[in-house]
């Protein structure tokens, strides 16, 4: 079947690009509300830790507007929200244990009466506070986790360590990072008949919404549906924790039997939600005279917040990252979710695997200082082999390797060796302006940790004048999936784009789907929704065989035609005549990831179905009177494997690329060290990256090279392998501040690189 130019592989546009420039792309704020809509907030605790003696409802239900208030004592069913384990409250019952954790919900009839109402929270609210915890170390320190600690090792470290020629001690810390996504959390519950919910939910995760809500409403699942057209952003917020306000505007929407909408402003979001995880590492390496690591031994203490929530599949990911593109001969890795008094910190793209990965290229990167060796000559020593030194410490062979040719290619573009002796040239006459320049690789593994989560379903309608329906259980967040589906399905019947459209992902369509979430979307989704409509392609290629007497395998579908040998006609006239002949005209498409298998007790198996690989380099100028520093350029190879749509791919690398520079330069999280009140709270507080913080120079390419593995069109995922890229931004500023300090010692510098940490490295390296 010869590709049609609006299916696979073909740079278009987003298919919702021209309604979100217009205004004209609904998201659930946007929805028109039904008549008699009740509009809800959020309680919450002013507190970090303590005991609820009770709440003065009567004080609440007086506030003008107030129609009713629920407690966690209201809630029918489980009052619980966490997607593992179940220690995470709706509404905190006896116990609160962080500041800005809901309490109690207040139901008015304006959001402005009910957010003033849920504002007296530090009145009505009778706490008795306790000692809190609120910082990963000190959690760890009294062995204080969410769930038991993770180890995972290979060969014998210690000995490893004990007989190298060389050994390296040293710690890193790693901060977290706020989603910031632009739709804030939202949830507009509706009743219907016979008992049943409608919920429009912003999540990434329909189906655990359905879940969660019926279980605290005490309802069978079939009474509720969750339906999502699109969010303005998720980023992982959205795959478990949107599940708290789903909950609570079904509890009211219930209970009234009215519409509820729930949507917290920014400050409350950002209270009441966890983030990406914080990470301390404690490490201890052996090396050879060319940088070679021979035994490693690390501990990741994660700060996991007051629950478990994702914690648990994020250090799993981050362990199992921690060697990116190096084999390790001897490593012992231990995890530890540390329990705090502050947000359940949840997945952020990428999921652990930045934390994780991150720690080896700072090892590296000090190995290499220490030995005054090139950093990127210290790498390519350590990188994964393709027929030896290939399997990675969880067991799984490294079989598509291609970080050598891929890095050897983006150091040859990017002219490495001789701007790194010209960046050495500026900072011998630059006193107080100092370049760095690193280039770091990107090994990212593609599935979900749990194996039966690597499953999806589609429904592909043709109607009878030939245009096409398609509904799948992703979620579509600005990423492009529905954009990448549409033309898989459109290259699969031949016909051209604009003849597919995707509707909402909705509970009441495809059931039991698993979460838009780690890269999978256009690989689950897109082999689903191929499977769907290469089934009605069947059909529609057996009637026509047999009309004009040729093998159906004969018949070919391309741009509107459908062609066999000397025979033509067109799709929508065909369509027609199987109508009439009552051919099936609809299907069900189903796609399962093979091959996986994972032990969660001995942390051994095959998580990942392949690997998407990537390299950037990064060149740096800080100022070192300021610690402010400037990315002056990036070039970045990325591998995508046969790119469904490269203009989507390249704009993912290069948003991921941004984001990731934000999360290792500028968003830091900050909570008072008495009461636990996060800090940067709101876009005042906390800095995000803008168009100014983008380089003047950004150079994105992708590698050309199929994915080896059976992908939907030998594509390979590009959500999160990305994010990883910037790590080339961090350690360039590391590198402008070392020379600083004449590289006499490895600069402490701590992530984000904010310019308070610059100076405080800048500091320690004239020092030393």
């Amino acid at each position: 079947m010869s590709p049609h130019r609006d299916g696979v592989g073909t740079a278009r546009p987003h298919e919702s690009a021209h309604l979100h420039v217009a205004g004209a792309a609904p998201y659930i704020d946007d929805l028109p509300e039904l008549a008699g809509t009740l509009h809800a907030a959020l309680g919450l605790s002013p507190v970090a830790y303590g005991t609820l003696r009770g709440i003065d409802l009567a004080t609440l239900r007086a506030q003008p507007g107030v129609v009713a208030v629920f407690g966690a004592g209201d809630i029918p069913g489980a009052n619980d929200c966490g997607p593992i384990v179940h220690d995470d409250p709706i509404l905190a019952a006896d116990t609160v244990r962080y500041v800005g954790q809901p309490v109690f919900a207040v139901v008015a009839t304006s959001r402005d009466a009910a957010r003033r109402a849920a504002a007296l929270a530090k009145q009505v609210l009778q706490i008795d506070p306790l000692p809190a915890v609120l910082t990963a170390l000190e959690a760890h320190a009294q062995q204080q986790y969410v769930v038991p600690p993770m180890h995972l090792a290979r060969g014998d470290a210690e000995a490893a360590l004990a007989a190298a020629p060389h050994r390296l001690q040293g710690t890193f810390s790693l901060g977290g990072q706020e989603q910031f996504y632009l739709e804030g959390q939202i949830s507009y519950a509706l009743p219907q008949e016979g008992g049943g919910l409608l919920i429009h939910c912003s999540t990434q995760h329909p189906s655990e919404m359905q879940q969660v809500v019926a279980h605290a409403l005490a309802l069978p699942a079939h009474a509720v549906q969750v339906q999502c057209r699109r969010m303005g952003g998720g980023f992982g917020g959205k795959e478990s924790q949107s599940a708290l306000f789903a909950c609570v505007a079904a509890l009211a929407a219930r209970a009234l039997q009215r519409p509820v909408k729930l949507r917290p402003d920014r400050d409350d979001d950002m209270l009441v939600t966890g983030r990406r995880h914080g990470f301390e590492f404690a490490y201890d390496v052996g090396h050879d005279d060319s940088g070679k690591v021979l035994g490693v031994s690390v501990d990741m203490v994660a700060n996991a917040g007051h629950s478990a929530d994702l914690s648990p599949p994020v250090l799993t990911r981050a362990l199992c990252h921690f060697d990116n593109a190096y084999w390790l001969p001897a490593v012992a890795m231990h995890g530890f979710c540390a329990r705090t008094n502050t947000q359940s910190n949840t997945a952020f793209r990428g999921f652990g695997g930045p934390q994780g990965a991150l720690a080896i290229e700072v090892i590296l990167d000090r190995i290499a200082r220490r030995l005054g060796a090139d950093p990127l000559a210290v790498r390519r020593a350590n990188f994964y082999g393709t027929t030896s030194h290939n399997v990675t410490p969880y067991g799984q062979v490294v079989e598509d390797n291609i970080i050598d040719p891929l890095v050897a290619q983006l150091a040859g573009r990017c002219a490495y060796a001789d701007r790194r002796a010209a960046s050495a040239a500026f900072n011998a006459t630059s006193p107080v302006l100092k370049k760095g320049l690193a280039l770091t690789p990107v090994k990212f593994g593609i599935s979900f940790n749990v194996a039966h989560f690597n499953q999806a379903g589609a429904l592909v309608h043709v109607y009878a004048d030939g245009s096409v329906l398609v509904n799948h259980g992703g979620t579509e967040m600005g990423q492009g999936l529905n954009t990448k589906v549409a033309q898989v399905v459109a290259h699969e019947l031949g016909i051209g784009f604009g003849r597919v459209r995707v509707t909402a992902t909705d509970t009441q369509k495809v059931a039991n789907t698993s979460a838009t979430a780690a890269s999978t979307g256009s690989d689950l989704n897109g082999k689903a929704a191929q499977d769907a409509a290469r089934q009605v392609r069947e059909r529609l290629a057996a009637l026509w065989a047999a009309q004009v007497g040729v093998a159906a395998g004969a018949v070919q579908f391309a741009n509107g035609q459908v062609t066999a040998g000397d025979h033509r006609i067109a799709f929508d006239t065909l369509v027609v005549q199987a109508y009439t002949a009552r051919v099936q005209l609809w299907s069900d498409g189903f796609y399962a990831t093979p091959g996986l298998h994972w032990d969660r007790a001995t942390l051994q198996g095959r998580p990942f179905f392949y690997f998407a690989y990537g390299a950037a380099c990064a060149e740096v100028v800080v100022d070192t009177l300021t610690g402010e520093h400037k990315l002056l350029r990036a070039d970045i190879l990325h591998d995508v494997g046969r790119s469904l749509n490269p203009a989507i791919d390249i704009g993912q690398v290069e948003g991921a690329f941004i984001q990731g520079m934000g999360w290792l330069t500028m968003e830091e999280l900050r909570w008072h060290p008495q009461t636990g009140q996060l800090l940067t709270h709101a876009p005042s507080t906390y800095k995000i990256p803008t168009a100014d913080d983008c380089p003047p120079q950004l150079h994105v390419q992708l590698y050309d090279a199929d994915n080896p593995a059976d992908t939907i069109h030998r594509s390979k995922a590009v959500g999160e392998p990305p994010l990883l890229l910037p790590f080339s931004v961090f350690l360039a500023i590391t590198d402008a501040i070392s020379a600083a300090g004449g590289h006499r010692r490895d600069p402490p510098l701590r992530a984000p690189a904010t310019p308070e940490a610059v100076l405080d490295a800048l500091d320690a390296v004239r020092a030393g």
